[in-house]
Formats: C-alpha cells, structure tokens, sequence
C-alpha cells in the first residue's frame, strides 16, 4: 500500500497529504524553473498519486504558476505544467501537469512526515541549464545534461524502493 506523505508549507498556512509509491527524493534538478521557483539549488520532486491529494488547510491560500519556457526567444510559450505554492510564503508545494492527470509531484521540502529516505545516489537533472556558481551536491552522483533514462516509478522500482 502506498504511504501517506503529509506536508506544508513554511508558515503553515496550507497543510496536506497524499498517496506515494515513489518516496525517495532521488532526482535534483537543476533547471532554471525549479532553481528560480525553489531556490538557487534547485528542486527535488517526489511522485505521488493527483487523485489522493488531500488539502486539510489552506486551500484558499494556493496559488499556481505556469512557467515561461524558451523566455525572450520566437518560441517562447506556457508550459503545461502547474506549480502549485503558498501565496503567504511563497512555499513551492507540488507540480501537476495535464498531460499525466494521475500524478502529481510534491516537492519533497515540504514534507514533514514521514522522514524521507536518504537515496545512495543523487540523480542531477537539467545541469544544461545550470550556471556556473551553482554547485553540485556531495556525495554520489549521476550527472544529466538533460534527463535521465529511468522515470521516478522506474527508478524506485529498479531499486526496491517502490512501495506497491
């Protein structure tokens, strides 16, 4: 059975919970959405399941932003995907996308419960947007200039890790 993953943002205006099979916050990414929105080293998502998502408080005080990809060029656009946050404290709180409405991928800084399992290896994503000053992380780590080969279900499940 999948397990429960309880949040909140920062000055805990909004709390919720939701269903994970895949909660080991494995993958870093390095993009200039997630280090814009989720600070200058990035974001870790966790996947989760849209359906189970729970708003207990809060859900007045959430707002939604959808990124500007390719800014400032002939392609510039909307993404799809929307990040949810705290319009108290600007807390980056999941991401949802249309494109796969089953999941939704919480932002594995605001969890608090349970503790999150400390991955062997980091996953670093995106490192092609990455600017000189922002540093990878210690410890082992698999570097992508883009993405990686394994989805976050594959992943967990290539390692044990996928809670059924």
């Amino acid at each position: 059975m999948p397990i429960t993953l309880e949040g909140s943002c920062h000055c805990g205006t909004v709390r919720f919970t939701v269903e994970s099979s895949t909660p080991v916050p494995y993958q870093l990414c390095l993009c200039s959405i997630c280090r814009k929105v989720g600070g200058v080293g990035g974001s870790i998502n966790l996947g989760a399941y849209s359906k189970t998502l729970n708003i207990t408080q809060g859900k007045e005080q959430i707002g939604v932003y959808k990124a500007v990809m390719d800014r400032d060029t002939p392609k510039e656009h909307i993404a799809s995907s929307e990040r949810n946050f705290c319009t108290k404290c600007s807390s980056m709180l999941w991401l949802y996308d249309e494109n796969w409405p089953e999941l939704l991928h919480p932002f594995a800084s605001v969890i608090d419960s349970p503790e999150l399992e400390e991955p062997d290896e980091l996953v670093v994503v995106k490192t092609n947007s990455k600017p000189d000053y922002v540093r990878f992380p210690e410890g082992k780590k698999k570097v992508y200039k883009n993405y990686g080969s394994d989805s976050i279900e594959s992943w967990h499940k290539k390692r044990g890790k996928y809670v059924e």
